[in-house]
């Protein structure tokens, strides 16, 4: 059937193709990576990510064909982008039953396809099973596509499909570093071009750890081309591939198949792909042109907070308008980035002297001159934990399974080198699945949870989590060895490895005692408190003999990070003087009574940064969007 003939559907749903009021609330005046940055804060919010084995049944919500061979009725048959015929009869069709793992020939089954090959980010979650970007597709031309980049095929072909879609040397003007592309039909290109863009948006923080190096065409063979990132957060890709997208998604406009898509994930996993919302913005992140002039140095590097595992940094920004973040060197070797003016550099060792410097970078990804050089010697030791810890283990029945971290490090921790792993028997040893990757930014002397997407706790709800995945790490029964690493360091540990941990993990909610200041990667019941199953108390805040003691304060600021107001909770009534400092000590603003008639503190002139509220001698950290 044509598609034109389900032209009535299209303008039957049109109505509901808008994402929900306020969802981009924070993008209005933004342009360039400062939209992209915040398109990534709004759509990696409350995520919920599934397991990998969930996607075939989620495929007869999110890619039934009612488009080209069927009608809006169709509750079976799916939609193959690389074998959809769109102006006449498909040579084959899959209903999500039909999965197979490999195919000899065309019309055999279909695979879960990473439009973005998961050898790019080592098949770990939550980018394993991400439905924007893994479709059904003919297993026979995914096979064939391996681990290609999409991209426009020159003269010489290697293979045809039955659609049309073909594999040959790569034609893309200026991009040499892939031998061989898979080109999808015309009628497709833009939804693999804003699948790709998507990625990059919600997986910004991670691209840099993935694989993406490809910078020799030497060493290019058919068994190692990936999509082309090219090692950046920002721009995400080179600029001759980024051109090829642009193009793409010119060419062939947002699709009603891709609007209804885009609503059925955003019920699934509660976020959405902003380029088929707003087409216009793909042109207003990568359509700026950078200059040739590198950025003014930043100045005035100090350090503003010395202990024994961390120093914080902080420094003057550059005086250049276009730049977009900072680099930070440690002994001459980079260690991070950021778009703010502090930085903290962690993992660090007692009684030892290190050297920083930091270089601003643009849009065009100029380097300035280093600033000044600062050392600090670090503390020989401190009350601080050495990284984050493992405070609550909640195994209960069915899916009711979450785990509670808390950061007592005396910093902001950057979450995206962190993963949980978990251990499962095979038939004769022990092996650790994909592992998940956490994300996100966690303050000093906060909590949050990981849970199960399907759980039901009497005290704690899904939408309260910071994550939420069904990945095999939160699927545990009670046997299983869990850890937490920093990259590929265990940190803290629940269980013993290479055993059965039943007698101590199953059925039971732990809570790490109060007196636990630092995380162990050799486990210990004695460090626990233990409850039946399901016991859940005071999850997401500090142990519960430490919101005990908290109560005393009886302060608490909030939201952090803060837009245009810190509101102050709590016995206020006697303050009679509220300052904000900067990290580098230097006044911002001073009230007197300030919580006579009201109970929050104006920070909206205040720029982006990291900022302390002293409130009579009790000093507050918050963080100004």
């Amino acid at each position: 059937m044509q598609k034109t003939l389900v032209s009535i559907f299209f303008l039957s749903v049109m109505v509901s193709a808008q994402a929900p009021s306020g969802y981009y609330n924070g993008t209005s005046g933004l342009t360039g990576y400062a939209l992209k940055s915040k398109l990534h804060e709004i759509i990696s919010n409350k995520f919920v990510n599934w397991h990998y084995g969930d996607l075939p049944n989620f495929y007869n919500q999110t890619d039934l064909d009612k488009y080209y061979d069927h009608g809006p009725s169709n509750t079976t048959i799916l939609l193959d982008i690389y074998s959809e015929i769109p102006n006449g009869p498909d040579l084959y069709e899959y209903t999500s039953a039909n999965v197979a793992s490999s195919a000899s020939a065309e019309g055999a089954g279909y695979n879960r396809e990473h439009m973005m090959p998961q050898s790019t980010f080592n098949g770990n979650y939550p980018m394993y099973s991400d439905i924007f970007y893994i479709i059904p597709a003919d297993a026979y031309i995914n096979q064939r596509r391996s681990n290609y980049p999409y991209g426009i095929a020159n003269s010489t072909i290697y293979n045809t499909f039955s659609n049309g879609s073909k594999i040959g040397n790569s034609g893309i003007p200026n991009y040499p570093y892939a031998s061989r592309v898979y080109e999808p039909i015309d009628e497709f290109k833009g939804d693999v071009a804003r699948s790709l863009l998507y990625f990059v948006v919600r997986y910004e923080g991670k691209l840099n750890s993935f694989n993406y190096d490809y910078s020799s065409s030497s060493t290019i063979t058919p068994a190692n081309d990936q999509c082309p990132l090219d090692g950046t957060e920002e721009r995400a890709f080179d600029n001759a591939y980024i051109a090829m997208l642009l193009q793409w998604h010119q060419q062939d406009p947002v699709s009603q198949r891709e609007i209804d898509r885009n609503n059925a994930v955003y019920n699934l996993q509660k976020n959405r792909n902003p380029f088929i919302d707003n087409p216009s913005w793909v042109n207003d992140i990568w359509g700026q042109t950078p200059d040739n002039i590198a950025p003014q140095s930043p100045q005035n590097l100090t350090v503003t907070q010395n202990s024994a595992y961390f120093n914080t940094l902080s420094w003057s920004p550059s005086s250049s308008s276009d730049v977009i973040g900072y680099k930070i060197y440690q002994n001459g070797v980079l260690i991070g980035s950021t778009r703010e003016t502090t930085f903290s550099a962690d993992h660090l060792n007692p009684s030892t002297s290190y050297t920083y410097t930091v270089k601003a970078y643009d849009n065009g990804y100029l380097l300035s001159a280093d600033s000044n050089s600062i050392s600090a010697t670090t503390l020989g030791n401190d009350s601080y934990a050495k990284d984050l810890i493992i405070t609550k283990y909640l195994e209960g029945t069915s899916n009711n399974k979450a785990i509670e971290i808390t950061n007592k490090t005396g910093h902001s921790v950057n979450l995206n080198n962190y993963r949980l792993f978990i251990q499962f028997p095979s038939s004769s040893s022990y092996y650790f699945p994909s592992p998940y990757e956490l994300e996100g930014i966690i303050e000093n002397n906060e909590s949050f949870v990981v849970i199960n997407p399907s759980a039901n706790f009497s005290c704690y709800t899904v939408d309260q989590a910071k994550l939420a995945t069904s990945a095999p790490q939160m699927t545990y029964s009670g046997s299983q060895y869990l850890e937490l690493r920093y990259k590929s360091s265990p940190i803290d540990v629940m269980g013993v490895s290479g055993v059965n941990n039943s007698s101590v993990l199953a059925n039971v909610s732990l809570y790490r005692k109060s007196t636990v200041n630092q995380p162990a990667n050799l486990f210990s019941i004695t460090e626990w408190n233990s409850y039946p199953s399901n016991y859940c108390q005071n999850l997401g805040n500090l142990a519960t003999e430490e919101s005990v003691k908290n109560k005393e304060n009886n302060i608490r600021i909030y939201p952090n990070p803060a837009e245009e107001f810190i509101f102050v909770e709590g016995a206020t009534e006697k303050i009679s003087t509220a300052k904000i400092f900067d990290m580098s000590g230097r006044l911002m603003i001073s009230e007197n009574n300030p919580f006579r008639n009201k109970k929050s503190i104006t920070v909206k002139n205040l720029s982006s940064g990291n900022y302390l509220l002293n409130l009579e001698g009790k000093v507050y950290q918050f963080i100004k969007k």
